[in-house]
């Protein structure tokens, strides 16, 4: 394994650090966006229970903002429930923009990597190939060894640059489809509290009246 990784040249470094890339953005993005930290399924049904029950008070929202992402988004909505729907509904995208950009958080880097380790691969190629020709130029083409070298050279790297790009890409796509998903949960989550308090709150109004 050592000497084909060696026969690649200088390229496979890069080349490797790219593939380490990969492999620990995607465990960590793995362990980070787990859906039921990022959006619990209970968490709406909680909150609403505190506010039927009038144990919504600055200290419940302090623990709803650090308990989740969902519960960060909720926290906003609240603060400004009073404020009316519209008021709120700009909190809670706000608050939303916010969430997204933490958990999209690395995948521009996957997509980078995903983009350039087959261009890595490429540029080892051209080399190899550049020291064939040398070699054919200086020596002629009867020396088999320094021939084989620039092959395998150009052949390695090659090889090597798509091993690393195609999980990536994979990866990639992946985890921005499992963010897009996460995201549809929370705004469906957030919807439905800010449906149920403002009904709530215009039964209120009417039975006031």
């Amino acid at each position: 394994m050592f000497e084909i990784v060696a026969s690649g040249g200088l390229l496979m470094l890069p080349i490797i650090i790219c593939s380490i890339v990969v492999i620990a953005i995607s465990i960590e993005r793995y362990w980070t966006l787990n859906a039921q930290k990022i959006a619990p399924k209970h968490q709406v049904g909680e909150v609403w229970s505190w506010i039927k029950n009038n144990q919504l008070d600055a200290a419940k929202l302090k623990v709803l903002k650090q308990s989740s992402p969902l519960g960060k988004i909720l926290a906003a909505g609240l603060s400004n429930s009073r404020h009316g729907r519209e008021v709120m509904k700009d909190s809670i995208q706000e608050a939303a923009s916010h969430v997204i950009h933490e958990m999209e958080r690395y995948l521009g880097a996957l997509g980078t990597v995903a983009a350039i380790a087959p261009l890595l691969g490429l540029l080892g190629t051209v080399f190899g190939m550049i020291k064939v020709f040398t070699a054919i130029m200086l020596e002629g083409a009867g020396n088999a060894g320094v021939l084989a070298g620039g092959i395998s050279e150009a052949l390695v790297t090659t090889a090597a640059g798509l091993c690393v790009a195609i999980p990536a890409m994979m990866a990639h796509r992946y985890f921005q489809r499992h963010v897009d998903n996460l995201v549809i949960i929370m705004e469906q989550e957030a919807i439905k509290l800010v449906d149920a308090l403002h009904s709530e709150r215009r039964t209120e109004t009417k039975v006031a009246a």
